[in-house]
């Protein structure tokens, strides 16, 4: 369906809505649910990293009750094996003939918005079952191919604290992911807030404000939001500058193992542009992209070991970066 002005109108309408409807439940993170909904928007997934009791968990299903979409919760674990998460053929009879056929049961993948739990903590062998359905929003079993729902979400958490017993991720999935979101300790007011809500008799009912059409018409409205050609050479030296063996930065080439790839630039075009729309504006801001310079690049960009003697991480690199490339003139 085509959308018209009004229809346009109704639906970025909508937007400040959902996030409402989310604060409900979740006390403050106001810029943790922006990127969240940003990476919604944008039609990528997100690694969600923070220590345990943050409300992480919490956050995804409720958000899943304001979109109105179904909801699987996968706690990956050492045993857990790609058909526990794909699915699996079962043998099934049919009554009327006699005859016995193979039947595809379908795992927890196949639900609009998937909670890959402590995804660090799965071997490889698991791990990498969710880069297909992350790509190509499909899975593959027995050489035949099942496409995922629309809208189709992956949020996978990860705990930064514990290492014992985990496999850390792969480069080429963590690139995988659109957004790395960190989220920090609430703030003493929130958290106070926190347990005058939590503690009490008193439940807060989260209303669905967005349909399933209606999410993938504003993912597609997201393609649509301009982006001047300044920026995008902007984004381009940002990302090429990232790169030890190309960059003329000093910095970089003295705390930079890798620099990020082509991807990130797509991934920090797009998630500016689905930003701009959040925010209720049809075109990309150079706030838009300072905005999601940080989660975009912070898991694309691979510190050396003497940066990580001086704790000097990827975020700290992609701030310097920012004040060190030179704006366009007309910007």
């Amino acid at each position: 369906m085509e959308l018209t002005e009004s229809n346009i109108k109704a639906l970025l309408a909508k937007l400040p809505q959902l996030k409402g409807e989310i604060q409900k439940v979740i006390v403050g993170q106001d810029a943790i649910l922006d990127e969240l909904l940003v990476a919604f928007l944008a039609g990528g997934h997100a690694l969600l990293e923070g220590v345990p009791g943050l409300a992480k968990t919490l956050m995804v299903k409720t958000m899943s009750q304001a979109l109105h979409l179904s909801f699987r919760r996968i706690q990956f674990t050492p045993d857990l094996m790609p058909t526990d998460i794909v699915g699996t053929e079962i043998l099934e009879e049919d009554h009327a003939t006699g005859k016995r056929f193979f039947k595809f049961n379908k795992g927890p993948l196949f639900a609009n918005i998937i909670l890959a739990d402590e995804i660090n903590r799965t071997p490889p062998k698991t791990q990498s079952a969710l880069l297909e359905a992350m790509q190509e929003f499909e899975v593959t079993y027995g050489g035949q191919t099942y496409p995922l729902d629309k809208p189709f979400f992956i949020l996978a958490t990860q705990n930064p604290i514990e290492q014992a017993g985990t496999y850390p991720l792969p480069e080429a999935q963590l690139d995988r992911f659109l957004l790395l979101v960190k989220i920090a300790y609430p703030t003493e007011q929130e958290e106070f807030e926190v347990l005058n809500r939590t503690t009490g008799t008193r439940k807060a009912e989260v209303n669905p404000v967005i349909t399933a059409e209606e999410i993938q018409q504003a993912q597609a409205l997201v393609r649509q939001v301009s982006v001047s050609e300044d920026l995008i050479r902007y984004v381009s030296q940002l990302i090429r500058a990232t790169r030890p063996d190309t960059t003329t930065v000093g910095y970089v080439k003295e705390w930079v193992r890798w620099g990020a790839g082509p991807r990130a630039g797509q991934a920090l075009i797009l998630t500016a542009k689905a930003r701009a729309l959040l925010k209720g504006r049809y075109a990309v801001l150079m706030e838009d992209i300072h905005a999601m310079a940080v989660p975009v690049l912070r898991h694309r960009i691979l510190m050396n070991f003497k940066a990580e003697a001086e704790g000097i991480t990827s975020d700290t690199a992609t701030l310097e970066l920012i004040k060190l490339i030179e704006r366009p003139k007309a910007l």
